[in-house]
């Protein structure tokens, strides 16, 4: 398996990998996998990645979610304020 050697890796980036691994119950190298992997498979594929943000947003039953206000009406709005 290769090796990923990073130089330089800024502390308060590190401090933070660490904390989000520990909270996801992972070393700090299988976090920095599931996060680059994430990030590589969805960068790949905009398309991809915007359903994949709303299918998150739709997990989170939020109402109103799957609707977007009309940008017309929200700037006659802000004229008459």
């Amino acid at each position: 398996m290769p090796l990923l050697q990073v130089r330089d890796f800024p502390t308060e980036l590190y401090e933070k990998l660490s904390r989000v691994a520990d909270a996801e119950n992972r070393s700090v190298p299988q976090q920095t996998i599931v996060l680059l992997k994430n990030a590589l498979v969805a960068d790949t594929d905009p398309r991809k990645r915007r359903e994949s943000v709303l299918r998150e947003i739709d997990n989170f039953g939020m109402e109103g979610a799957n609707t977007f206000p009309d940008p017309a009406q929200m700037t006659r709005e802000d004229r008459d304020r």
